[in-house]
């Protein structure tokens, strides 16, 4: 398991793709209270 194996984390940066195990980083998924809050 590394680098040629698509289900690791490793694999998936080699690769370059995402997934359940490699997440991106969602600014748009908060609730609208919360983005409301860091307007203030």
């Amino acid at each position: 398991m590394g680098k040629g194996d698509k289900k690791t984390r490793k694999g998936k940066i080699a690769m370059g793709s995402y997934g359940k195990t490699r997440p991106h980083d969602h600014k748009k998924d908060k609730p609208a209270e919360a983005v409301a809050e860091a307007k203030k």
